[in-house]
């Protein structure tokens, strides 16, 4: 039988998948812990210096200067502040670099070496290096490790989202993307909550990297990924993790019986990856557009986050909003992504014009025109459906690539989502040429990416490619050629 015929016949979302996911999708709190570690253990409270001349050395500072603040930070440890501040950003900025490398090998290497194996791997020195950050002896070691962190946990958290949607259904993917993402945004305000009863930023750092050693135990027993299994051409494999399937979901009677994957007969197949981006013409298409889509998902997001306004107050609370901000997108997506009428693609389209808009309507508002048009709200607004955006775009990009080369496309799309990241902080300083010019940059950028989604095919209630070949389908051809994308719109 077909792969798709079997997750019905097991189960496509049973006790044992459930089980699966919520273990994958609790590791998302671990890897948000990680990503805004920066946040707090890099905070600068606020200091006074007691002489008039600014110290130069390291050493004079620390004998004059006196932090006001009850929390530790690496900012306090080794005094980076005045000239040596930027030295909290540049540790930022490895994180968000090792991020970048991490979606570029992990995507690929799991294509080809499995996806449990890749995603143990990273996660084993995700921790590894995770304590060596709580325990850094000198700035320059815990630069290092933020940066090795990086890579682990971007390419980690990548191939867990895959496994999250790989081991169930297609017509659960949705709902398991969205609680993925749901979670990472609630695991930043258990961050804050830490952050909030422990000052001290060692211990901080060593209490938010320690549930990786316990999601690490528990990893050994999770099953390898079917569909890759199936794509590799190991059937038999494929049908021994269904039957375990099956026999978590109370069908121990069923055989499965997997007739051989299309795409698995051909040996040069096994070279599936990041080239078959770039030499097959749907798969071409489809990773341009949907790299400029990811681009601006970042860049918006974290440029109407910037442009919202300081929020002032409480450093802790802060934090905790700013994950919690995003929990009313998944609701949201997960009513309109399953609906005939609106789908991936039309909530995808109208999400991102809806921020763009948000962006460019900012521009005409007064500071002092109430709490119901205020800029700060409408920006709010943006960001929210910004990130409702981001959400269904990960769901969307892993319906729109076969099995084989799934990975290495969210790996590339995700590497174009981190210098998205990486340039929002810089599009507000063109405010020098004119104050409109950076919400028109985010505005165009937003309207322009939700225009080009109509380009690509909607995926809601369709067969999902296992192999390169399954692309010569007709269904699968809506980028080749309009006419047939016209037909699928007819039918």
């Amino acid at each position: 039988m077909e792969l798709d015929k079997a997750f019905g016949s097991v189960g496509e979302f049973g006790r044992s998948q459930k089980r699966l996911t919520a273990f994958l999708v609790l590791l998302q709190v671990y890897v948000a812990c990680q990503s805004m570690l920066i946040v707090l253990v890099g905070a600068v409270p606020e200091y006074h210096i007691d002489q008039g001349e600014i110290p130069t050395s390291r050493e004079e500072l620390a004998r004059h200067v006196q932090f006001a603040d009850n929390f530790t930070s690496i900012a306090t440890e080794w005094y980076l502040i005045r000239h040596e501040a930027y030295k909290v950003n540049l540790a930022s900025s490895l994180y968000f670099a090792g991020l970048l490398i991490g979606n570029i090998i992990f995507g690929p290497l799991s294509d080809k070496l499995g996806r449990k194996p890749v995603y143990m791997s990273g996660l084993f020195f995700d921790v590894i290096f995770g304590y060596v950050t709580a325990f850094a002896p000198s700035y320059e070691i815990f630069a290092m490790s933020r940066f090795i962190v990086g890579i682990m946990n971007g390419g980690m958290s990548l191939v867990s989202f895959v496994l999250t949607q790989e081991y169930v259904g297609k017509s659960f993917w949705a709902l398991t993307g969205s609680l993925t993402n749901l979670t990472f945004a609630v695991g930043i305000a258990v961050y804050a909550t830490l952050g909030y009863y422990i000052r001290d930023w060692r211990f901080l750092a060593f209490v938010s990297n320690s549930p990786g050693v316990f999601f690490f135990l528990l990893s050994f027993m999770l099953p390898e990924s079917p569909r890759w299994l199936y794509s590799q051409g190991n059937t038999a494999e494929a049908e021994d993790v269904l039957q375990y399937l099956a026999c978590g979901n109370g069908k121990e009677r069923l055989t499965i019986k997997l007739k051989p994957c299309a795409g698995t007969m051909k040996k040069n197949d096994s070279a599936s990856g990041v080239l078959n981006l770039v030499k097959h013409p749907v798969l071409r298409w489809r990773t341009i557009i949907l790299m400029y889509i990811w681009y601006v998902c970042s860049l918006v997001y974290y440029g109407l986050t910037f442009n919202a306004g300081e929020l002032g107050g409480n450093l802790y609370l802060n934090v905790a909003l700013y994950g919690l901000i995003e929990v009313p997108a998944f609701p949201l997506c997960m009513f309109f992504i399953e609906k005939s009428w609106s789908g991936r693609r039309k909530t995808t389209t109208s999400f991102l014009i809806f921020a763009g808009f948000a962006c460019i309507f900012t521009m005409f508002l007064p500071e002092n025109s109430g709490l119901f048009f205020s800029p700060t709200l409408l920006a709010l607004c943006g960001k929210l459906t910004v990130s409702a955006a981001f959400n269904i775009v990960y769901i969307y990009t892993s319906e729109l690539y076969p099995t084989v080369v799934r990975n290495a496309g969210l790996g590339v799309c995700s590497m174009t989502c981190r210098f998205g990241g990486i340039l929002a902080p810089f599009v507000p300083s063109m405010k020098s040429f004119n104050p409109s010019v950076p919400f028109m940059v985010f505005g165009i950028s937003g309207v322009s990416a939700g225009f080009l989604t109509l380009l690509l095919p909607e995926t809601l209630n369709k067969p999902i490619a296992e192999s390169i070949e399954d692309l010569q389908s007709p269904v699968y051809q809506m980028l080749k050629n309009k006419k047939v994308n016209q037909l699928e719109e007819k039918t």
